[in-house]
């Protein structure tokens, strides 16, 4: 158990994240909506925030808003 014991500070709690999620949020609300209203103008609306959403909250990972990596290689080598 003790190996597992990686000090985790952020848990993707970050600018980055939450822009990225709410952006990405607002764009499933609004593809959602589109079905409802069987439009399809709106649903290409969603998916172009969502794609926005992506870049924005790649842009702040890459600008410094966004959690660091771990300096241990073992923790991220199965996520790559």
């Amino acid at each position: 158990m003790a190996e597992h014991a990686h000090q985790h500070d952020s848990h993707g709690n970050t600018v980055a994240a939450w822009a990225c999620v709410g952006l990405l949020m607002v764009a499933a609300f609004v593809m959602c909506l589109a079905v409802v209203l069987a439009s399809v103008v709106v649903f290409v609306i969603g998916a172009v925030v969502a794609v926005i959403g992506l870049i924005v909250g790649k842009l702040l990972s890459l600008a410094g808003y966004g959690a660091s990596r771990p300096s241990d290689p073992r923790v991220t080598s199965g996520v790559r």
